[in-house]
């Protein structure tokens, strides 16, 4: 269910809606329950520069243009038509004349101003309505407010409440010394049922057990339902620093567990913990993908970018190619292990590369890790995850606080959403890096600056 239509006011609703919404979800009308919703011309117009390509937003446009046509039949939008059973209507709205209220601050070229100027007539027309723009563009949504419309961000597929996101393991102290020493001896486990736990355990989640003398880590195997011992592994040369970097360690190279999230703070080592699991298990995977979706500067296509698609890109894959220049340098040049990273890129057996590139090639038995994941829609990481064949395994990673995305926030970001969808399934697992391992001084400026 919607929160479109959860607010104290009980005046009868109409929502009309931004390009950008279409974009985002193009099932986005079923979601505003009894109420209806406008579509202005103006986005249809917009929505027709993105029926062509194969990126989800040429997707959503065509969804949503062909869901339309099917709803309409052989009608003109006079009065709207019924979206779906207990459901308001759509319309489509011609565009109106300028308002002059708009016209000295809202020059009319632009479209965003067109569709507010429509929005600004509905509201002036329907006095007796609540009339409200809904917009994923927060500078729209401003403007929208300063001429005394009501605006809202689609909160669809919004997380509802991000400090208490699912971090994917937890502390728990006063654990009796017996109980830690059985984790320390054969066979390493104990019976969940044995600890005093304030709430209950999620598949594959993470412990650290201790009681001020003794400590021990774990993980939740829900199909034994015992808690097991995590010991503290390398994975091509690369060793964790701390308790959350050995949880992460264990979920990446454990074969069982098919879909695994790594949020954190840049310098933490998502990535390239990753890759170094990635490499260690090489041998359970066909081809290792190492993908991140492109987001440029000032949400402009990097088609403006000078020079050939490969330097267009370079500045967007360089992080990728540092962390597995980091890999490679733990050994001498003499070493197969240096040897071998370029032999896997030369032979495409390691293949780094934007998303979109990526995301049309078959993924069976592919260990296929997307990295600033926070920057892609939910849409886009369902899209990603549903193409998994058999033997894949998918790692998406990055920090929900950083978003370089024009419509996405911490709220509304594919990888907040995928946690919280993902917690408590048995193939999943999770963990949150908290603690920078860059140095000190780089842990300070991101703490403090």
């Amino acid at each position: 269910m919607s929160d479109h239509s959860d607010h104290p006011d009980h005046k009868e609703k109409l929502f009309i809606l931004d390009t950008n919404v279409i974009l985002h979800d193009s099932s986005c009308i079923y979601q505003f329950q009894e109420h209806d919703v406008l579509i202005p011309i103006t986005v249809l117009e917009e929505l027709d520069h993105f029926k062509k390509g194969n990126e989800t937003l040429n997707f959503h446009a065509r969804e949503f243009v062909r869901a339309l046509d099917l709803l309409s039949g052989d009608k003109l939008f006079g009065d709207g038509v019924r979206i779906a059973p207990n459901c308001g209507k759509i319309t489509i709205r011609l565009e109106p004349e300028f308002h002059p209220d708009l016209a000295l601050n809202f020059p009319d070229h632009k479209p965003d101003h067109r569709i507010l100027n429509t929005a600004y007539h509905m509201a002036k027309e329907n006095p007796s309505k609540q009339v409200i723009l809904v917009s994923k563009d927060v500078n729209l949504r401003m403007k929208a407010k300063s001429i005394g419309l009501m605006a809202q961000d689609y909160r669809t597929d919004h997380v509802k409440d991000v400090s208490a996101l699912y971090t994917g393991s937890r502390i728990v102290e006063n654990v009796p010394d017996n109980l830690i020493d059985r984790l320390h001896t054969i066979p390493f486990e104990i019976d969940a049922s044995e600890l005093i736990l304030e709430r209950p355990l999620c598949p594959n989640e993470f412990l650290i057990l201790r009681n001020g003398k003794k400590s021990a880590l774990g993980t939740y195997d829900l199909l034994t339902q015992k808690i097991k011992r995590i010991d503290k592994i390398s994975a091509y040369g690369i060793t964790p620093h701390n308790a959350e970097q050995t949880f992460a360690l264990s979920a990446l190279t454990n074969t069982d567990i098919q879909l695994v999230t790594i949020s954190g703070k840049a310098g933490t080592g998502k990535t390239l913990l990753a890759l170094a699991a990635a490499l260690e298990k090489k041998r359970y995977y066909q081809r290792i993908f190492l993908a991140r979706p492109v987001v440029p500067l000032s949400n402009k296509d990097i088609g403006y970018l000078p020079g050939d698609i490969h330097s267009k890109l370079d500045p967007y894959m360089q992080p990728l190619y540092d962390n597995l220049g980091v890999i490679q340098n733990q050994f001498p040049e003499s070493d197969s292990k240096h040897s071998q990273i370029k032999d896997l890129l030369d032979n495409e057996k390691l293949v780094i590369s934007p998303l979109a590139y990526i995301r049309g090639r078959s993924l069976v038995k592919i260990y296929f890790i997307v990295d600033e994941a926070q920057n892609l829609t939910p849409h886009e990481i369902k899209t990603i995850i549903t193409r998994s064949g058999e033997g894949t395994k998918i790692v998406l990673t990055g920090d929900i606080f950083q978003i370089d995305h024009p419509y996405l926030n911490t709220q509304s970001n594919g990888l907040s959403h995928l946690i919280e969808k993902m917690q408590g399934q048995k193939i999943y697992a999770h963990i949150n890096l908290e603690k920078g391992e860059r140095s000190e001084l780089a842990e300070l400026a991101s703490n403090l600056l």
